[in-house]
């Protein structure tokens, strides 16, 4: 599991087309930077939709299952935010071991 925290990016995929400001926001995630965080699993967040215009959203979940992507109205680590935290969990386990 990530640790989220302030100033991170995550993808935002809106709960409707129509959520944010009756704009398509298109088929990719929408770019979202953590504002503030409740828990591991609960943030608020600054959106940026695919024109550059900024939303925000509170209390959005933080999807962390790696089997579920883009669930509507959650966001999500990237793709390489993922690989990473995998690659660190494999090194602390190989460097655990005696």
């Amino acid at each position: 599991m990530i640790e989220p925290t302030v100033g991170r990016v995550v993808w935002y995929t809106p709960a409707t087309k129509a959520e944010m400001g009756r704009k398509d926001p298109g088929e990719q995630p929408l770019a979202a930077i953590i504002a503030h965080v409740h828990h591991a699993g609960l943030v608020n967040l600054m959106i940026i939709d695919r024109e550059g215009e900024c939303y925000w959203r509170t209390n959005v979940p933080l999807n962390q299952d790696p089997t579920i992507t883009r669930e509507p109205g959650t966001c999500e680590w990237m793709p390489y935010q993922k690989g990473q935290a995998a690659k660190t969990e494999q090194l602390e386990e190989r460097l655990a071991k005696p």
